[in-house]
């Protein structure tokens, strides 16, 4: 079942996402959360202006970081009044395809240098009703998407290398987003650009301006005093006319 809550249909209209009718997406990421309080942090992306939740699973041996797994990411889904856009750090993500839709996952997004057949995969996603992602490491080329554009849902673009969050931003980001955006407008997808890792109000506007559609946001949001204040800054930095 496609289980995206009401008040997220619109945003995930990709159509109207295509033609710049939607706003700039704000996720922050959970990776950065007091895990000592992440209830309180759950609740404070529900009542924030946030749009969606970004959940890193992370399996140790894709990346050298290990992050959480399925009991906690039911829990949050099971509390969250938002997208669940989960993002797969793992080897072999097929295998756990069905188990996070189970678990309540709007969202998955599995690396490109993970998947043996990237086609089968995206299809195995959506035959479990969720929408699919593909992610970029730093140094993996736009160009490799060229074939399989139009069955993807969503591109993240790594701006860290994945598996620690805290990192610094890679700055020739911003060249690979325009790549990215001129191949999706060639070929008619209707494809959200995601970026994760090192966003701030240092780049936010660069990025939306190089074509980026939704914003992952980790230590910016929770190292910050006031984190709903923050997030709403952000959102409004990249929706002006909001």
């Amino acid at each position: 079942m496609f289980r995206f809550r009401e008040s997220e249909i619109k945003n995930l209209n990709l159509q109207n996402f295509k033609t710049h009718k939607m706003s700039k997406l704000i996720a922050p990421s959970v990776l950065a959360a007091d895990f000592a309080n992440l209830q309180r942090d759950v609740e404070m992306i529900n009542r924030s202006e946030a749009d969606w939740f970004h959940i890193d699973i992370m399996d140790g041996v894709f990346v050298p970081n290990i992050s959480f797994g399925m009991p906690v990411l039911r829990d949050i889904a099971k509390h969250a009044t938002k997208t669940i856009d989960c993002h797969l750090m793992i080897v072999d993500p097929d295998r756990y395809v069905k188990t996070f839709a189970d678990l309540g996952c709007d969202i998955l997004t599995v690396h490109y240098e993970a998947c043996t057949h990237l086609h089968r995969t995206l299809q195995l996603i959506k035959s479990h009703g969720m929408k699919a992602g593909v992610a970029l490491n730093p140094h993996t080329s736009v160009g490799l998407l060229k074939d399989t554009i139009k069955d993807i849902d969503m591109v993240c673009i790594m701006s860290v290398n994945p598996g620690f969050g805290g990192q610094s931003f890679i700055e020739n980001t911003y060249d690979k987003v325009k790549e990215l955006k001129n191949m999706i407008t060639e070929k008619g997808a209707d494809t959200l650009i995601e970026i994760d890792g090192g966003v701030t109000d240092k780049n936010a506007k660069q990025l939306v301006d190089a074509g980026a559609d939704v914003l992952v946001a980790g230590s910016y949001v929770f190292k910050s005093s006031d984190q709903v204040a923050t997030i709403a800054g952000l959102k409004s930095m990249v929706n002006p006319s909001i």
